[in-house]
């Protein structure tokens, strides 16, 4: 079964061929217990199979404890988009709908080294002198839910103080309860802030800053 239709990977074949550096997609599975692992590997095959510059490498996180420690991942399924180092950017649950988009404009970041974000964003996050973890709750149907999710994933792309999970709630209905939340895009820094919407770059900062 196909899940990118022809068109689709017409039009990433194209976008991928900016790639400047190789980038890999890192997937922690489980043979039991994960309703969609197998469904998210099966998409990243497919993906990874659309350029040279993308390769996949799975993980059964029960069979490989260790390494699922050394990139602080503790639930599945889990995927990493790595290029010269790892940036902290986590994608848990199948990256679908709208969510696709996010994933395929992380893959081009990371495989052009580049991030587009305002000059005083860059130094605020210079300043970030503490680790910084955000989690951003999302569905599939959500259309800005990828704001929040980019801005999370571009700050961890720029500073090694940041990580950044989107966390499909659909998937994890038991964490999404925890953090109570109720609507979506749900943001979570720290465990001590949060903050519900999608806005702007400037403002993410500040209640990272400022939580």
């Amino acid at each position: 079964m196909a899940y990118i239709q022809e068109e689709d990977r017409k039009y990433l074949e194209e976008q991928f061929s900016k790639l400047e550096k190789d980038v890999t997609l890192r997937l922690f599975t489980r043979r039991e217990g994960c309703s969609t692992c197998q469904v998210e590997q099966e998409l990243m095959e497919e993906l990874a199979g659309i350029s040279d510059r993308l390769s996949l490498s799975v993980h059964d996180l029960d069979a490989e404890p260790e390494l699922g420690r050394r990139y602080q991942v503790d639930k599945v399924p889990a995927l990493i988009v790595e290029g010269e180092r790892d940036y902290g950017i986590r994608f848990y649950g199948i990256p679908s709908g709208y969510e696709f988009a996010s994933l395929i404009e992380d893959i081009l970041d990371v495989g052009r080294g580049t991030v587009d974000l305002p000059e005083q964003v860059r130094q605020g996050l210079g300043e970030i002198d503490r680790d910084i973890h955000i989690q951003v709750f999302v569905t599939p149907a959500c259309p800005y839910c990828p704001v929040a999710v980019r801005t999370a994933h571009k700050f961890a792309m720029l500073s090694e103080r940041v990580r950044a999970d989107m966390v499909m709630a659909n998937e994890f209905p038991i964490l999404a309860d925890h953090y109570q939340v109720m609507a979506v895009p749900k943001v979570v820094i720290n465990e001590t802030t949060s903050f519900e919407g999608a806005v702007p770059e400037e403002v993410f900062l500040d209640r990272i800053l400022h939580g």
